[in-house]
């Protein structure tokens, strides 16, 4: 085992963590309190676990993932939350994450998911939330919202940047009639009931990057 990462912004949590893991044989090789320089991190220790915090301020949780796996393929996530989230875990369980742990999970269950995650040819895909939200999530995954595709991901990104139809479909070379169905289809997907409120959905659960400061966003086109 290459050793583990943490990532958390509680300095404590980081620590206590760390002593938990070296009590239990595990290495630890890092930790960290941000996204940014936890990839920086990755990159250089290339460890075989990353235990991922969710909930730190100024984090998109799912490119964060991403792009862990980008620099360090090898090293399996493992996410650690304080909430129960249907359409969180969806994307992360999308992204690629060995596990999904809420903060409340067993001394045991930890290490035993942090030892399952550090084997590479382990398929199985740890998750500990309540069984109402695992319903929902399994009932949402069967349905007709699942996730965005890229091409839509790609449009709703455009939007975000307030360029019309038209300028999305020359853009992606792609027809206008195009855009409008896959605007149709993330409407659909996100519960959306404008372009505006797409977007701020899209950001909310971290699927495009939001705006940047000090722009305003005006919807260049109408939906239909």
């Amino acid at each position: 085992m290459n050793g583990i990462l943490i990532v958390d912004d509680h300095r404590l949590l980081r620590e206590t963590m760390r002593e938990i893991l070296q009590l239990e044989g595990l290495p630890v090789v890092g930790d960290t309190g941000d996204g940014t320089s936890a990839v920086a991190l990755a990159r250089q220790t290339q460890p075989s676990v990353v235990l991922l915090d969710v909930e730190m301020p100024g984090h998109f949780p799912v490119e964060t993932v991403r792009r862990l796996r980008h620099v360090a393929p090898r090293s399996r996530v493992i996410v650690l939350t304080m909430h129960d989230d249907q359409q969180l875990i969806r994307q992360m369980l999308q992204a690629g994450v060995a596990a999904y742990l809420h903060k409340s999970v067993s001394r045991a269950n930890l290490v035993g998911a942090i030892r399952s995650a550090a084997h590479e040819n382990e398929p199985q895909v740890t998750v500990t939330i309540s069984r109402p939200v695992a319903v929902g999530v399994s009932d949402a995954d069967g349905g007709d919202s699942g996730p965005l595709s890229q091409r839509e991901l790609e449009v709703l990104t455009l939007v975000g940047q307030a360029l019309s139809n038209r300028q999305i479909a020359s853009r992606l070379s792609i027809t206008e009639g195009t855009v409008k169905r896959h605007m149709r289809n993330v409407f659909r997907k996100l519960g959306a009931s404008s372009r505006l409120d797409a977007v701020n959905r899209g950001i909310a659960a971290d699927l495009i990057p939001a705006a940047r400061s000090g722009r305003t966003w005006r919807p260049a086109a109408a939906f239909s």
